[in-house]
């Protein structure tokens, strides 16, 4: 668990979870009936899943060693973030 010490291994870790917080939020009070405009939340959201990329390239390519479990953990909880989203057509 050594390798989870970096904030370049944790980050996108809690960047997912709070995206992910914020569309159970939303489906919680406002369910997944279509919206005629984009609200606050789902601009928070595409900002939180965009930012974490460039954190978990600089993570795949700066670190050598022990890196596979850090990227599998990363890339399973942007999935989780995402899915969501796309099952629900939101």
């Amino acid at each position: 668990m050594r390798e989870f010490q970096r904030p370049s291994a944790w980050l996108p870790l809690a960047m997912s979870v709070i995206a992910l917080a914020i569309v159970v939020h939303h489906l919680s009070f406002y369910g997944a009936a279509p919206e005629a405009d984009e609200g606050a939340a789902a601009h928070v959201w595409q900002l939180l899943m965009i930012g974490q990329v460039p954190i978990i390239a600089w993570c795949a390519f700066n670190r050598r060693r022990r890196r596979t479990r850090v990227l599998a953990a990363q890339l399973l909880a942007l999935l989780l973030a995402l899915a969501p989203v796309y099952l629900l057509g939101l």
